[in-house]
């Protein structure tokens, strides 16, 4: 949490200094935000690449996707209803009545 926390203020922190930056330069407007918002998310990707790494490595950890932890199923569900599904599709297939009429109407005597 604490790298989640660090990452996102040192993101606010360099859209707030590229937002200065940009209204020293005498950016007015939409186009000041825009700007903004752009010059900050490359300096980000530049410069707080560490970070992110860090934090993306944290979250991974979390939900159980390391390498070194197995990973447990979302939802106990799952095979009930991977079964009813399979249920579901083999009554599909089944011709009902008025399939089988039909196909003897059509067919050739």
């Amino acid at each position: 949490m604490r790298n989640g926390l660090a990452y996102t203020c040192a993101r606010i922190l360099l859209l707030l200094v590229a937002f200065g930056l940009l209204r020293l330069a005498g950016v007015r407007g939409w186009a000041l935000l825009a700007l903004a918002f752009l010059v900050s998310a490359l300096a980000s990707y530049v410069l707080l690449s560490k970070q992110r790494d860090v934090m993306s490595a944290a979250v991974a950890r979390r939900l159980g996707k390391s390498p070194g932890r197995p990973r447990l199923p979302r939802w106990r569900g799952m095979a009930e209803l991977r079964a009813r599904l399979e249920e579901g599709a083999r009554a599909e297939d089944v011709p009902d009545a008025a399939d089988v009429r039909q196909a003897r109407d059509v067919t050739p005597s």
